[in-house]
């Protein structure tokens, strides 16, 4: 679906409804939920199903994330597991760490499993020297089977890397590229405390297409300190420029309470909610007119991409990285705080690297956290992400997947959408739920209303702290 820009009246009408915060649903049920009764053991039993499965042709396609939490600088913006150190030796104790995890996996899994995707990501995982990398790339290779036209993506702090660098990631395989670029106006770069000019992200851009990546995406943030929408489109007309085959805009998530970076952001220098919302619609606007497809609510891509295209054909996908060409696929998660899914269950490490180690040292998977989904865990998250990657829940394909009556077994649910259709924001069909184009604009309050865990949860209010907000 295409997003026509709206008036930011109509928008903001409905904030003060409904602007709470909310989850992004980068899985249902979100990791809020997972337990501490799923343990190592828990995660084992899970992996030697799948290799039961494997064995048996029926295994699902495989994915990996690779967590690499260092950075040499904290962004006080930053909710991410992060470690902050200039002490580059610290590498060296976490690669034989991730070295073990891997060897745990095989022993289960057997050696040669094949990966469609993989993805590294951190803090910074350009904190790795060249070697480094190089080392933990041939751990990988020699442990799985990458696959010859697999996703191999890497998320690049500018700050860290210069053409020589790049050319070398590209020679260890990766194939694409993610530029934590956030926001281009200097005051708001100071502010917090990421500033990187405009020309040295030109540049790398450059070099980036002159090997020839085959995707190239950046990451804007609006809603930071000392941004305008004014300043902001002026970020959008230069991101524009730059022309990168992907876009991620993401809502800054004030969460001083959880996040101890964010405490050194000024509440005040923070834009107000209607300033967001225009932001949000600039980018929306701006990016369609420069010829981008609005993926979802937080993503954008050329129309060639295989995001957009997946987009078009209906496969769109939504994992724990964001929005995905892969089909739905099980998902091993490396390192510290790292999280996966393996059939029907979540898994998340150790959040610390005290405790990962102390895991890994013992022989044992570092999962410390996770969840094993129910039926009706399933088919929610059926319709969830149907809303959040197609902005449609057909029915009859629902039923199908889930062997029950959708407007029986969601009667209550329906009704709760009713208030929403008569503003404008869903269009409930006999057989389906239309996400409209103001909608989108609120796609995770849609998705909430078939969220059985906030709605259920003894004591939880999904208006108190806890999540960033639907806008």
């Amino acid at each position: 679906m295409t997003i026509d820009p709206l008036t930011a009246d109509r928008v903001s009408q409905l904030l003060s409804r409904l602007d709470v915060p909310g989850p992004r649903y980068t899985s249902y049920p979100t990791a809020d939920r997972f337990v501490d009764s799923f343990d190592a053991a828990s995660y084992q039993l899970a992996l030697q199903k799948r290799a039961g499965e494997t064995a048996a042709c029926a295994a699902a396609p495989l994915s990996m994330y690779v967590h690499i939490p260092f950075c040499e600088s904290i962004c006080h913006y930053c909710g991410c597991n992060k470690v902050v150190t200039r002490q580059h030796e610290r590498a060296g104790e976490y690669l034989q760490a991730l070295r073990r995890e891997i060897d745990l996996h095989v022993a289960v899994l057997g050696r040669g499993q094949p990966l469609t995707q993989l993805h590294l990501g951190g803090g910074s995982p350009t904190f790795l020297d060249d070697d480094e990398l190089e080392q933990l790339m041939a751990e990988l290779r020699s442990a799985f089977r990458i696959a010859p036209d697999a996703e191999v993506s890497i998320e690049v702090d500018p700050r860290t890397v210069d053409a020589l660098r790049l050319r070398h990631l590209a020679a260890l395989g990766f194939n694409r590229l993610s530029f934590g670029v956030q926001d281009f106006d200097p005051e708001v770069q100071k502010a917090v405390h990421r500033e990187q000019p405009y020309e040295a992200v030109e540049a790398l851009m450059r070099v980036a297409r002159e090997i020839c990546f085959e995707s190239i995406n950046a990451d804007l943030i609006y809603g930071l300190p000392r941004q305008t929408p004014a300043t902001f489109s002026r970020t959008i007309a230069q991101m524009g420029a730059l022309r990168p085959d992907r876009i991620a805009l993401y809502a800054y998530a004030h969460l001083p309470e959880r996040f101890k970076p964010q405490r050194r952001i000024h509440a005040h220098e923070l834009p107000a909610a209607s300033d967001r919302v225009h932001m949000l619609r600039a980018a929306i606007s701006g990016f369609q007119g420069l010829g981008y497809t609005h993926i979802g609510m937080d993503h954008f891509a050329l129309p060639g991409d295989p995001l957009a295209v997946a987009k078009r054909e209906g496969r769109l996908h939504r994992n724990f990285q964001g929005y995905s060409t892969q089909a739905d696929c099980d998902l091993i998660g490396l390192g510290v705080s790292a999280i996966g899914r393996i059939g029907r269950c979540y898994s998340q490490n150790h959040k610390t690297l005290s405790s990962y180690y102390e895991s890994i040292d013992q022989a044992r998977f570092a999962s410390v956290r996770g969840l094993e989904l129910s039926d009706d865990d399933v088919l929610r998250r059926e319709v969830i992400m149907a809303l959040m990657c197609q902005g449609r829940a057909d029915f009859d394909a629902i039923e199908q997947a889930g062997a029950v009556r959708v407007r029986e077994y969601f009667a209550a649910e329906i009704e709760r959408l009713r208030p929403l259709q008569a503003q404008g924001l869903v269009v409930l069909e006999p057989t389906a739920i239309q996400v409209t184009p103001l909608g989108w604009y609120f796609v995770r309050a849609i998705a909430m209303v078939f969220d059985r865990h906030l709605a259920t949860e003894s004591g939880r209010d999904p208006a108190l702290p806890g999540y960033s907000r639907v806008v």
